[in-house]
């Protein structure tokens, strides 16, 4: 069956750049330094964060060096992680979460960070399942 760019990114390929850049951002490494340990553009890093380029072999091997991390553990068959664990890795990649979760936890009053969930809550739209 061949694939089908019209359908979008492959979920695998979704799950590996969340995971870079859940790890990225972790670590506090640009995605222009990551680009230039593993010799591509910046542009090519946020390709591979969104899952819109697929990672080559060597391009994970060089990824996960870089990050120090494993490949297994970027690829996800590290650990036995559980589909709530992924959905976790999944609503990180999302463009502005990370910074979210560190401003959250830099909230002191407790009745702000209830605020700000109750806001956020109030906006979302809730998912299918």
């Amino acid at each position: 069956m061949a694939l089908d760019d019209a359908a979008g990114p492959d979920p695998v390929d979704i799950a590996i750049g969340a995971r870079m850049r859940l790890r990225r951002k972790s670590l506090g490494i640009s995605q222009g330094a990551l680009a230039d340990q593993i010799g591509v553009s910046f542009q090519q890093v946020q390709k591979y964060e969104r899952g819109a380029n697929r990672v080559s072999g060597s391009t994970l091997v060089a990824v996960a060096a870089a990050l120090d991390t494993t490949v297994g553990w970027l690829v996800g068959e590290e650990g036995a992680i559980s589909d709530a664990a992924d959905d976790i890795v999944q609503a990180l990649a999302v463009s502005g979460a990370v910074d979210l979760l560190e401003a959250f936890v830099d909230i002191p009053k407790a009745s702000a960070r209830t605020a700000l969930v109750a806001l956020a809550r109030e906006m979302a739209v809730p998912r299918s399942s």
